[in-house]
C-alpha cells in the first residue's frame, strides 16, 4: 500500500494561520508550533500554553507566538520555512520533519505509550467487521504520514490485508466522513479514535497496543535557532518539566483544563492523560523510543516512495534535555514506570490499589474519583452506584493494558472474575486460549460483579484477573 505523501507536507504556507507575524516591540520573538487536541503533547503545547510556564521562564525579553494545527506536516512546513522555531508531533512526522527539514533536532519527549496503543482504528458502531482483514478493498480515513497511518500500514501488514485504499483527510474531516459514510474505517492517533467512541460515533477494530511497537510524540527544535538561543531552549524544556509535573499532581484538573481549551470533553482528555493513562509524559529520550523510531523508517518509506530516509543519530540530541533535567536524567530515562499511578483504597473490595496492571476508576456523576483494585472491583462499584450515576469509568484491557472506557470494552466471564477487552478480536483470542471464558454483556457485568458478596469470591476474583495478564 502506497500513497502519495508530498500532497500532506507540501502545504501551502499561504493557507496556515500565521497570527502575529512581528514580535512586540523590544522583544524576541519565539514561534511555538503545537497540535492542541493532539493530547499525548500537552506538555509541550495546550497544557504548557495555559499554565504560562514558559513565558514565565524567559522572561518580558521575549514574545511567544503559539501556532495550532491538526497534525504535524505544516509544522514541519513552516519549520522548512523558517517560520517555526520549536515544534511537538508525533513519531512519523519527527521522521518526515528530519528529512525534509534537515537542520532540525529530536530535544525531548513529550508522552508516549510502550505497546503503541496511542493509536487506533475505528468502524461506525454498526459496522459487522471484527478484524482488519474486513477491510479489504475499502477506503480507510488517515492522515498520510501521520503516527496513526504508521500504525495502520504496520498492523495491515501482519494481518496480511492487502488492497486497502487510504484517503488522506485531515482528523476532523475523517471523522465527519466516517459517520456519513465516506469510508468504511478511520486510523487516527489521541484522542480522535477516543472521542469518536466516547460520543457512540464509532467503535474500536484495532488497538495500537496489539502491535507492541512503541509510539510516541516528541519536541523538535531548528538545529541553527537552537545554537544561537541556547538559554530559549532550556527555558522551553524546563517549563515543559514543569508542566509535566503539574500534570503528574494534578491529573483531573489537568484534563479539565485541556477540555475547556480544545472543546475535548474531559471524560476523553483523562482516558489519555489520567493516572493509569494510554499516555505516559516523560521528556526522557528513552532506548525503546530510539529503537521504534528507526523500526518505523521502514514502513515510512513503503508510505512515500520520496521519502529519503534520516540519520537518527544526528537527529535525535539529548544534550539541551540532560542540561535542562539534571542529575536524575539517566535514572529516569531508564526507568518505564508510570510516574502516574492509580493509588488509594477500594472501597468497594476493601483493599488497596497496588497492581498498575489491573487498577481501574470509577468517575461518578457527584464527588470524586474513586480507584479500583481490579476491573471486578469497579463493577462492583458501578452496581452500587448505579449505572446512571456515572459519569465514566475507565478499566484496562486484560491483555494489551490500554486503558479504555468500560461500557465500550468487549467483557468475558471468567468463573467470578469480569474481564474486558478493547477489541473483539482481543477477546475472541483469549477465549480461543481460555475456553472457560465467556461473552457477557456490561450491563449483565455489571449486574452479576455486584452480587459478589463473599470474600472468598472476591479473592477469586483478582487472583484470576491477573492470571490472565500477560
Amino acid at each position: 500500500m502506497r500513497v502519495a505523501l508530498a500532497a500532506a507536507l507540501l502545504l501551502s504556507l499561504a493557507g496556515c494561520s500565521l497570527a502575529g507575524t512581528a514580535a512586540a516591540p523590544g522583544k524576541k520573538r519565539l514561534v511555538v508550533g503545537y497540535q492542541s487536541k493532539t493530547i499525548n503533547t500537552v506538555t509541550a503545547g495546550t497544557l504548557l500554553r495555559e499554565l504560562g510556564y514558559l513565558e514565565r521562564r524567559l522572561g518580558d525579553g521575549y514574545s511567544v507566538e503559539w501556532q495550532d494545527h491538526d497534525t504535524g506536516a505544516p509544522i514541519t512546513a513552516k519549520m522548512v520555512a523558517g517560520k517555526i522555531d520549536i515544534g511537538s508531533m508525533g513519531d512519523y512526522p519527527l521522521l518526515i520533519n528530519a528529512s525534509r527539514a534537515k537542520d532540525t533536532e529530536l530535544i525531548s519527549i513529550t508522552g508516549y505509550n510502550l505497546r503503541g496503543g496511542l493509536n487506533m482504528v475505528v468502524v461506525p458502531p454498526e459496522a459487522k467487521i471484527a478484524t482488519l482483514a474486513g477491510l479489504k478493498g475499502a477506503k480507510v480515513s488517515a492522515s498520510v504520514g501521520s503516527a496513526g497511518h504508521g500504525t495502520l500500514v504496520q498492523a495491515l501488514e501482519r494481518a496480511g490485508t492487502a488492497g486497502v485504499e487510504v484517503v488522506n483527510h485531515q482528523p476532523p474531516v475523517g471523522a465527519a466522513q466516517l459517520e456519513a459514510g465516506g469510508v468504511r474505517a478511520y486510523a487516527q492517533f489521541v484522542a480522535w479514535p477516543g472521542l469518536l467512541v466516547f460520543q457512540d460515533k464509532a467503535r474500536l477494530l484495532y488497538d495500537g497496543s496489539a502491535l507492541g511497537v512503541p509510539t510516541f510524540h516528541g519536541v523538535v527544535a531548528r538545529r541553527p535557532y537552537a545554537k544561537e538561543n541556547p538559554q530559549v531552549v532550556d527555558a522551553f524544556l524546563k517549563a515543559q518539566l514543569d508542566a509535566t509535573r503539574y500534570l503528574h499532581a494534578n491529573p483531573l484538573r489537568a484534563a479539565e483544563l485541556v477540555a475547556k481549551v480544545t472543546g475535548l470533553p474531559p471524560e476523553v482528555v483523562y482516558l489519555y492523560n489520567g493516572p493509569g493513562g494510554i499516555a505516559t509524559f516523560d521528556a526522557t529520550l528513552k532506548p525503546q523510543l530510539r529503537a521504534a523510531h528507526q523500526h518505523d523508517i521502514q514502513y515510512l518509506k513503503r508510505i512515500s516512495p520520496d521519502f529519503a530516509g534520516v540519520d537518527l543519530a544526528r537527529f535525535v540530541n539529548d544534550s539541551y534535555l540532560r542540561t535542562a533535567y539534571g542529575p536524575a536524567y539517566d535514572a529516569d530515562t531508564a526507568s518505564t514506570a508510570n510516574p502516574a499511578k492509580i493509588t488509594g483504597t477500594d472501597p468497594a473490595c476493601g483493599v488497596p490499589v497496588t497492581d498498575p496492571r489491573t487498577a481501574s476508576e470509577l468517575w461518578p456523576v457527584t464527588g470524586p474519583i474513586q480507584p479500583a483494585a481490579t476491573p471486578t472491583c469497579l463493577l462492583r462499584q458501578i452496581a452500587a452506584a448505579g449505572t446512571g450515576q456515572v459519569r465514566a469509568a475507565y478499566v484496562p484491557d486484560t491483555a494489551t493494558g490500554t486503558r479504555w472506557f468500560a461500557d465500550k470494552s468487549v467483557w468475558l466471564q471468567d468463573k467470578d472474575a469480569f474481564l474486558p477487552f478493547t477489541t473483539r478480536e482481543g477477546a475472541d483470542a483469549h477465549r480461543a486460549a481460555h475456553p472457560s471464558a465467556k461473552p457477557i454483556t456490561y450491563a449483565e457485568a455489571v449486574r452479576k460483579a455486584g452480587a459478589l458478596t463473599s470474600a472468598g469470591a472476591l479473592t477469586r476474583a483478582g487472583a484470576q484477573e491477573k492470571g490472565a495478564l500477560r
